[in-house]
């Protein structure tokens, strides 16, 4: 099989519970014929002996930066200073500049300074002159400013998309050789923090699960309780509170639920506390992070999924929910109406809104009719548009129109030959 250049594929922290999705398209672009180098800001957020095959595979596949330690660090900017001088001042010189001479950006800019010379450094030695980041695009335009590579960037959102200023947007942008958006939605935020003659960049490119790993789980027509299932990070962004207050008047209408919160973070104590002081300790678990088998457990055992969150990308975890026929509540926010139709694949509410979210589950309740419908028609969603194996040809396919050219010039065979076009 001829193969393309190779890739360097940087992470923020590869594997990863909350990336998920990207070591699995990761894996899927590898089997489609692409030679993807990965490199890691950080170690995996879990021991080994956590990680599933895959994630182990990743492991020993990935650079990691961080745990280089100070000597690791220090020899590769040693390196790069006694090579190349100048694009090692003129780096240092640019992260200081981004900083607008603020004290704490400055701090955090040097140290993004640090991992890009690493990098870069990595690149060099393995003859890499592209560079793809996911998560980790302000350390891979300090990479693009100092090595003669190209970058391409995958924007998520919703972060971002917040402080477009802050995040050197419009400076990531333009140093890309391409930009890929998770959403039309994110595409848009993109297209406003820049300008117009760049949009040609701009490519819409949605993420996907595997739905022969998400099967539909068994229907229940009359569970009691009703089990409802949220995951994600505990976070003021992903609105659990907001949960909390639909279970509690889901519960004083007499309803029999029992939410579960999977997912680990800073708002625990906070909803531990609230479930205390709503009186719903009988109605609501919280499991803090699980192992894929745990989550896959939960899934099953779901009559509902619900994320109530304030602001999001496009969420993968709603997208194996509607793979598994579980039926969907959530906002109508960022790309969530991409993914979810309203009343067609799942019921959006407005955000903030507890008594909609409430409505929306007590409706779920009462009709299972209403339940398999609209969990039928959510996996009928991923198969058509959310399919991780579709979408990769895609992003393969993105990738080739951009790349080609250069490797052409190296005399490499483009991705064309490997995926049939």
């Amino acid at each position: 099989m001829h193969s393309t250049a190779p890739l360097a594929f940087l992470l923020s922290q590869h594997p990863a519970i909350n990336h998920a999705l990207l070591l699995r398209e990761i894996r899927a672009l590898r089997a489609l014929g692409l030679d993807i180098k990965t490199v890691s800001i950080r170690a995996p957020d879990r021991p080994t002996v956590e990680l599933s095959a895959d994630e182990k595979d990743e492991q020993a596949r990935t650079f990691y930066v961080i745990p280089l330690g100070l000597a690791g660090a220090l020899r590769s900017h040693v390196q790069v200073v006694f090579r190349h001088p100048g694009r090692y001042l003129n780096g240092l010189l640019f992260a200081v500049s981004l900083s607008g001479w603020n004290l704490r950006k400055a701090v955090s800019l040097l140290a993004y300074f640090v991992e890009a010379v690493i990098i870069g450094h990595w690149m060099e030695q393995n003859r890499l002159t592209h560079v793809h980041v996911q998560y980790s695009s302000t350390v891979g335009l300090l990479v693009r400013r100092m090595f003669p590579v190209e970058l391409s960037v995958s924007f998520h959102g919703p972060d971002e998309f917040n402080d477009p200023a802050g995040s050197w947007l419009r400076e990531k942008i333009e140093a890309s050789h391409f930009v890929r958006a998770i959403s039309f939605y994110a595409r848009s935020q993109l297209m406003k923090s820049c300008d117009a003659g760049h949009w040609n960049k701009i490519e819409v490119a949605y993420m996907g699960v595997d739905p022969s790993a998400f099967s539909p789980r068994p229907f229940r027509p009359a569970p009691v309780p009703f089990e409802i299932l949220c995951v994600g990070r505990l976070a003021p962004v992903k609105a659990q509170h907001i949960l909390l207050a639909a279970v509690e008047q889901l519960q004083r209408e007499g309803r029999a639920v029992r939410l579960h919160l999977a997912g680990g973070g800073p708002d625990r104590a906070s909803l531990e506390r609230a479930v205390t002081d709503r009186g719903i300790q009988n109605s609501v678990v919280i499991h803090g992070w699980v192992s894929e088998d745990q989550l896959a457990g939960l899934y099953r055992q779901a009559d509902a999924f619900v994320l109530a969150s304030f602001a999001e990308g496009l969420p993968g975890v709603l997208m194996e929910a509607m793979a598994m026929e579980i039926p969907c509540v959530s906002t109508w926010i960022t790309g969530v109406p991409e993914l979810i139709r309203d009343g067609v694949d799942g019921l959006l509410t407005p955000p903030s809104d507890p008594a909609a979210v409430a409505r929306a589950v007590a409706a779920l309740m009462e009709d299972p009719g209403l339940r398999l419908r609209i969990g039928q028609a959510g996996r009928r969603r991923v198969l058509e548009t959310f399919d991780l194996q579709r979408n990769a040809v895609h992003l393969a396919h993105v990738f080739d129109r951009h790349l080609t050219p250069t490797q052409h010039a190296r005399g490499t065979p483009g991705l064309a030959s490997i995926i049939g076009e």
